[in-house]
């Protein structure tokens, strides 16, 4: 393993080149099968690592798939290509696979047959340990005492071919990240939270997909604007009209349209292609190329009987938003109050951020619908019917209860001061 220098030590390392070079990129079946059969004789964890090309394309998925294996080197695979990986899945098997920020990747490696049977996730250790930036980067300088170049990040990872440089970046990406694992998992162990780590990896494994969300076009940014339910029945028609163009040319919905374009064709509804012209968010190339279909998004909008309109609010599946409880629920306001306060001492106590301890909507749960028994036991089987994991259970299931049952107490009068004689 290579020695690398603490943060409070040498002046970390540039690490400029691939240990064994840059390996050249697997686009073909051939190829895909020399390398299932390195990493199949490989050992030990496989770092994974996969590039998209968000903000350029429609969708999440993967335009190279970096692996790296003690025995095998590192590859880099082009899934445009070889779309189907399953078999490189079957020959990881028996392996930890090694991920930074996995649940980015999982979703986008699952389309083209790679399922981890076990993972580490570098970034979360570095979050339970307490680390205060937990990028790639700044862990491995931290950590091991060498810089990596983050200069790509948000490249177009879909162009073809992909610069050298690129490629580069991209393999020295899975370059240490065993040794970032191995070094993370000594350092769990003394802090006594490997286990921790371990229900939290397992954790995202068992995550099932999240289901499609209900009315997508609610999350157009800036839509906090819009007061009525017309003008949302505009902003729907036209986010809709992008999400099919943007699928149907592989483009970013924000390339074909920005948010804020759709915002103001809501709040300044066209009646003409002159006027539709006239918005200031209608000048751009990709605005303009496609007006005839936002201009009959809006038209359409504008026909809607009152009874096809969007509801201005969909009910929610929790609890009201927290600046509504003092009014509608004092008690639960002061539960939320001092379960908040006890999620926060803790997780300064464990050197931790709080939402890695219990998730806030966890908490706004449990306070707003606790159970009728505030005990220990009682709280902690709501938790974990909630999903937090038995190491969250044990440290929060007992101080929560009893805050729980201080808030549930009135106000005392000040006690009376003694006579005196």
């Amino acid at each position: 393993m290579r020695a690398g220098a603490e943060s409070e030590g040498p002046a970390p390392v540039p690490l400029l080149e691939p240990a064994e070079g840059v390996p050249p990129v697997v686009a073909d079946a051939a190829g895909l099968a020399r390398v299932i059969a390195a990493f199949a004789a490989g050992t030990g964890p496989v770092a994974v690592d996969a590039e998209r090309a968000s903000g350029y394309r429609y969708g999440q998925r993967a335009y190279l798939i970096q692996l790296r294996r003690a025995g095998a080197g590192t590859a880099l695979v082009d899934p445009t290509g070889v779309p189907d990986l399953s078999g490189l899945n079957a020959a990881l098997a028996d392996a930890e696979w090694v991920l930074h920020a996995a649940n980015q990747d999982l979703p986008c490696l699952a389309e083209v047959g790679m399922v981890p049977p076990r993972l580490f996730d570098t970034e979360l250790a570095g979050r339970l340990l307490g680390y205060p930036r937990v990028g790639l980067g700044s862990m491995v300088e931290n950590v091991l005492g060498y810089t990596l170049e983050k200069g790509h990040s948000a490249a177009d990872w879909s162009t073809r071919p992909l610069p050298e440089d690129w490629l580069r970046y991209a393999a020295l990406d899975v370059e240490l990240l065993v040794e970032l694992r191995d070094a993370l998992q000594e350092r769990l162990a003394e802090a006594g939270k490997l286990e921790w780590a371990l229900e939290e990896f397992a954790a995202i494994l068992a995550m099932p997909p999240k289901p499609p969300r209900t009315d997508p076009w609610r999350r157009t940014s800036g839509i906090h604007r819009i007061r009525n339910r017309r003008a949302l029945a505009i902003v729907r028609e036209v986010w809709e009209a992008r999400d099919r163009i943007a699928q149907e040319r592989d483009l970013s919905p924000g390339r074909v349209l920005q948010d804020a374009a759709i915002v103001d064709l809501a709040l300044n509804p066209p009646k003409t292609p002159a006027e539709l012209q006239a918005l200031p968010t209608m000048r751009g190339r990709g605005a303009r190329r496609h007006q005839s279909a936002w201009l009959r998004a809006v038209t359409r909008a504008r026909g809607l009987p009152e009874r096809a309109l969007p509801e201005a609010n969909l009910p929610g599946d929790g609890p009201p938003p927290p600046h509504r409880w003092a009014e509608r629920d004092p008690v639960a306001a002061a539960r939320l109050t001092a379960a908040r306060g006890v999620v926060t001492g803790l997780a300064e106590e464990h050197r931790m951020p709080a939402e890695n301890l219990l998730q806030p909507d966890t908490v706004r749960r449990l306070a707003w619908s606790p159970p009728a028994d505030p005990s220990a036991g009682a709280i902690g089987a709501a938790l974990r019917g909630l999903g937090a994991r038995p190491w969250q259970v044990g440290l929060t299931a007992a101080p929560l209860a009893e805050a729980f049952v201080l808030a549930a107490e009135p106000a005392g009068e000040p006690a009376d001061e003694p006579a005196e004689d």
